[in-house]
């Protein structure tokens, strides 16, 4: 069913609701399809068919759902081109007012979008605080017993989209941002009288367990939503008087909360308060922590409870995190953390009934749950840990780095002056109190089972252990090594092995490997050696076992450790993938990236074999329909890029005579092994006995890795022989085809492709005397249509000039490469038509929509269509008068090339290319004159000049640069850093300082969004190179020094600027 386009003229929403609310049926998904249609398509009952009857609920809600796209996909237009009408967003508010429950969310949703721009940004909508504050109040809830004429949870549900927007700081540049003057009203008139309603329902939910109190249920849940995002980032000043009260009605419901009802019905809304409770507490620093202890008690049976009721021990872990890491709070907690530890830390760390179920059932969900390897910085702070185990070890590390009473022996006398004694003699808590707590659990014995109390408990003890990173970097390295000598490394020797302690053996020795000893991490690889190659043991999956040990030693690698025999070292990993378990590749494939970029110095000669196993395990494992590959073929694309990004660079840093004959074999071998692994990858499927519509549906998979190995191939392809022995053509046609349509854009994807690009440019001037690179041929993806693969990488450059900024900059250094430094030839008139036409498109596109303000990224789009115009001046100028574009475009380029704009041109070739555009623009405009032209002339002609001139400085700075780089500087030696002065301690940061940093930190990330760096902008020119721009500007001087001399906006400092520049001129000055 395709959809109508909306029509732009805006058009009141008739009379629905109101006949809907005669009819005394509501509006429901009749109605609001109805209205919704009208307001946004030309064809009124198009969807009536679809939205109308008493046909099947989940139809309708589907039904819902599409419109909801459609209707979001039409308002952001709206509000982003000419802004919804009053009529419109007021029947659309009070339709979502109305709206049944399956579709009160989509409305809400829509709503969003004019709520952010009509109240939150513009304000004009001020209205619609006093409207939404009349019908809560009088809504069925509050009104009990009288006609109402709303309902209280769709009047909360409009609240909670209003509020929403208010949860995080709607400028975070500004230091001390205000509280804005929307949320301030909304606390005032709304949320300060909800307080007393607030208490009364919560007062009828703890009296009775009834289902039919679930509405009230639903309101404290959206009441307790309004809170959090109220107060998330803002402190409105009304909510500060009544806050103690709202928090004794949430310390009620958390009090009343029994985990172990969690299935009864009912509790479901009561468990989603008590979660949304805990959220809102931990933004906070309040006495909750009784509550919070309470809960977190109850984590000895865990393994009884679902998702939500772990979820809720998380939080109440994450709570008591917050309070100790503030002064007051730890003050409060400390006394408890004996208790804390035994009754609440310790029992959610233990192993558990339900560990095991998952390990045998889901290995990857236990390892991503149980060998946590996100949790690098221990942290009160630290949000989102989600299970109990994470957050308990989050909190036991809080815990251990708190610090405790000064330790001074009695013997010891502080002397005078001396700073830093009582510093050394501080103790903490870990040491104090977590390592003695955890040493009173022994190691298990000869034939302990998994079952037994002492295995559950010592894998409790190892994952203590891992949350003690942050303590032990503190301590001295033999502390650590003692620990790991006498605790851990015994569980590899026993016999028998106990998988879940040896996974969690080596997930923990992977946390400790930065503070271990060189000493140590010997002993430390040997261990993890020998469990990367721990068989299945009594039918239990020791697949963890592996995964955990590949980890660990990809962890000790990047600490610099080398293995002693890296052939032995790499023997163990290609025989495993050669012959190990089809789901153990993936890690086994990461682990052999890691090695080789940690050891590529001493292995890059073992380089081919090891990729000639790794595409050997992958073409294993295509699947007979492409669509998608599985995840092992992923992992193993990652492999090869990693493992050839790292045994490039090692080829950078060598001696380019060294061994080049043998690089050059071994170069050759490996493009051949990746052009026959694409070709099975891209073709054999088409070839397989599989329908037409399936065998031509490719997967755009790894196109970042993919693309790596083609720029491989396309390095070694020397000569017209090997591009066709390599099969170039046929794999470039395939590859520019998936681009094309490439919509997931993400910078450490894209970069791959865009240098996948220049390669293919650079091929194409050395080679390619066939021209495939233009030559139309048959889709291999869409039988019956024809393509060239200079097309399709257009489209993708096209793209990606409208994408992010980064994606913007390499994009446009792609258009320079294929117009100015390629030697392919357009004579075919639509090539030639179709690339220019969408790079100029493209750029000006997106350069009118930044155009209001002043950005960075100004300047990589106009050289884009400067470059267009060089080129083909002709084609640009229709493309551009079709929207009135040509002058826009002057100005543009002649304020990037003038000296007052900020980021202006920098490079030679940015400056060349500038120079060469304007120069053709104020020929062009001389030639034919009209109104615009003249106005835009001397603009153009004073920016041309200012660029001349800028050029000649920077072609001089360089000059002088060059000369002075055998000039030995050494005044960074003289430069001494005064170590003592870190000795004074560390301030605690202050609220203004954070604010301080917090904005200016924004700002920063806000520079790096709008693309300011100069990636691919040094090689623009190409044949542009050649031309002298003395000899044109010179010629241009000449022959119009009349009508260009004399403007305005030419400054006598720029003509006596240009007459030094030009002296063969002095005669021809006007001024």
């Amino acid at each position: 069913m395709r959809l109508r386009s909306y029509s732009r003229s805006s058009s009141p929403l008739g009379g629905e609701v109101s006949n809907a609310r005669r009819s005394g049926t509501g509006v429901g998904v009749d109605a609001v399809g109805v209205i919704l249609c009208r307001s946004l398509s030309p064809s009124p009952f198009t969807y009536k068919k679809e939205l109308g009857g008493r046909g099947n609920r989940g139809v309708r809600r589907t039904f819902g759902r599409f419109l909801l796209n459609y209707v979001l996909r039409s308002i952001k237009i709206l509000t982003r081109e000419c802004g919804v009408s009053q009529s419109f967003r007021n029947q659309l508010a009070q339709a979502t007012l109305r709206a049944e429950p399956a579709v009160l969310k989509v409305l809400a949703d829509a709503l969003r979008w004019i709520v952010l721009k009509d109240f939150v940004k513009d304000y004009s909508w001020p209205e619609l605080v006093p409207n939404l504050r009349t019908a809560i109040q009088s809504s069925n809830l509050i009104i009990q017993g009288m006609t109402f004429e709303w309902s209280t949870v769709n009047a909360l549900t409009v609240l909670q989209t209003v509020l929403r927007q208010f949860q995080y700081f709607l400028n975070p540049k500004v230091q001390n941002e205000p509280v804005p003057v929307q949320l301030e009203i909304i606390a005032k008139d709304i949320l300060v009288p909800l307080q007393a309603t607030f208490h009364g329902f919560v007062d009828k939910v703890l009296s009775s367990q009834n289902s039919c109190h679930d509405q009230l249920r639903k309101d404290v849940v959206v009441v307790s939503f309004l809170l959090n995002f109220s107060m998330r980032s803002y402190m409105p000043s009304e909510l500060g008087p009544i806050l103690p009260s709202f928090c004794l009605d949430l310390f009620r419901i958390l009090d009343m909360l029994s985990l172990d009802s969690a299935s009864e019905d009912g509790s479901l809304l009561l468990l989603k308060i008590a979660k949304r409770s805990l959220i809102f507490f931990s933004g906070l620093i309040p006495s909750i922590v009784d509550s919070s202890f309470k809960v977190a008690k109850q984590s000895a049976y865990v393994s009884n409870f679902g998702y939500l009721s772990e979820r809720i021990i998380s939080l109440a872990f994450d709570v008591v995190s917050h309070v100790l890491e503030t002064g007051p709070g730890w003050r409060f907690v400390s006394p408890h953390f004996s208790s804390l530890l035994d009754s609440a830390v310790f029992p959610a760390l233990a192993l558990n009934q339900k560990d095991i179920v998952e390990w045998e059932e889901d290995t990857e969900e236990y390892i991503r749950k149980n060998l946590p390897s996100d949790i690098d910085e221990i942290s009160g702070w630290s949000e989102d840990l989600f299970t109990a185990r994470k957050s308990a070890i989050n909190l036991l590390g809080t815990i251990a780095m708190s610090k405790g009473p000064h330790l001074v022996a009695s013997n010891s006398k502080r002397k005078k002056g001396d700073k830093s004694k009582g510093k050394q003699q501080e103790s903490s808590t870990g040491e104090l109190l977590v390592i003695p707590f955890l040493s009173k659990f022994p190691m298990p014995c000869h034939g302990d089972k998994a079952s037994s109390k002492i295995v559950q408990n010592y894998y409790g003890v190892l994952m203590a252990y891992g949350g003690l990173q942050a303590f032990l970097k503190e301590r001295n390295s033999e502390y650590t090594s003692s620990l790991v000598r006498n605790r851990v490394l015994p569980l590899y020797s026993s016999c028998p092995f106990v998988p879940y302690l040896v996974a969690t053996a080596n997930w923990l020795l992977g946390q400790l490997s930065p503070c271990l000893p060189e000493a140590m991490s010997s002993d430390v690889y040997d261990s993890l050696i020998k469990a990367l190659t721990f068989p299945e043991i009594n039918c239990i999956n020791c697949y963890p076992v592996r995964a955990s040990a590949a980890r660990a030693i990809v962890v000790l690698l990047e600490n610099e450790y080398v293995p002693p025999d890296w052939l032995s070292f790499l023997q163990v990993v290609v025989n495993r993938i050669t012959n190990g378990d089809e789901n153990e590749l993936s890690f086994l494939f990461h682990l052999l990236g890691s090695a080789v970029e940690a050891g590529r110095s001493v292995i890059s000669h073992q380089v081919p074999m090891l990729l000639s196993s790794v595409v050997g395990a992958i073409a294993k494992h295509f699947p007979s329909i492409p669509d998608p590959w599985p995840q092992v073929v992923e992992r193993g694309f990652a492999a090869l890029s990693a493992i050839i990004k790292s045994w490039e660079a090692l080829l950078v840093d060598q001696d380019p005579e060294h061994n080049d004959a043998e690089w050059q074999s071994d170069q050759a071998s490996i493009a051949k092994s990746f052009s026959s692994l694409l070709q099975q990858a891209w073709q054999m499927p088409m070839e397989s006995n599989v329908t037409t519509e399936e065998s031509t549906s490719l997967p755009p998979s790894c196109l970042d890795d993919i693309s790596t190995l083609l720029g491989l191939i396309l390095n070694s392809a020397i000569n017209e022989n090997e591009i066709e022995e390599l099969k170039v053509p046929e794999l470039l046609a395939v590859w520019a085809e998936l681009i094309a349509d490439w919509h997931a854009w993400e910078e450490t994807e894209d970069i791959a492709v865009f240098d996948c690009i220049h390669k293919i440019v650079n091929l194409h001037n050395r080679c390619d005397s066939t021209n495939f690179f233009t030559r139309r041929i048959a889709s291999r993806l869409s039988p019956g249509l024809e393509h060239s693969i200079i097309a399709d990488i257009s489209s993708f450059i096209a793209k990606g000039l409208m994408a992010y900024p980064s994606a913007t900059r390499r994009a446009a250094s792609c258009v320079h490469a294929i117009l100015n430094t390629s030697q392919f030839s357009l004579q075919i008139e639509d090539v030639k038509q179709s690339i220019t036409t969408s790079f100029t498109q493209a750029a000006f596109s997106h350069y009118k929509d930044l155009q209001n303000k002043p950005t960075a990224l100004w300047k990589p789009l106009l050289l884009v269509i400067a470059s267009c115009y060089i080129r083909y001046p002709e084609i640009v100028e229709r493309v551009l008068d079709e929207v009135h574009g040509f002058i826009i475009f002057a100005h543009g380029l002649a304020q990037i090339s003038s000296n007052t704009f900020k980021s202006g041109l920098s490079s030679v070739s940015e400056i060349k290319l500038a120079v060469i555009s304007l120069g053709k623009l104020v020929v062009q405009f001389l030639a034919f004159p009209s109104e615009h032209s003249n106005h835009i002339l001397p603009e153009c002609f004073a920016s041309l000049m200012e660029a001349y001139i800028h050029l000649k400085e920077v072609e001089e700075a360089e000059a002088q640069e060059s000369d002075s780089e055998d000039i030995d500087v050494e005044s960074e030696e003289e430069t001494s850093y005064d170590e003592d002065s870190e000795d004074d301690g560390d301030l605690e940061e202050t609220h203004e300082e954070f604010l301080e940093r917090y904005a200016k930190a924004a700002d920063e990330l806000s520079e790096v969004a709008e693309g300011d760096m100069e990636d691919g902008q040094n090689n623009m020119l190409g044949f542009l190179e050649k031309i002298d721009l003395r000899e044109e500007i010179l010629l241009l001087l000449r022959r119009h020094h009349q009508v260009l001399l004399k403007s305005q906006a030419v400054s006598p400092n720029l003509v006596q600027q240009i007459m030094s520049l030009f002296p063969e001129c002095t005669s021809l000055q006007v001024h």
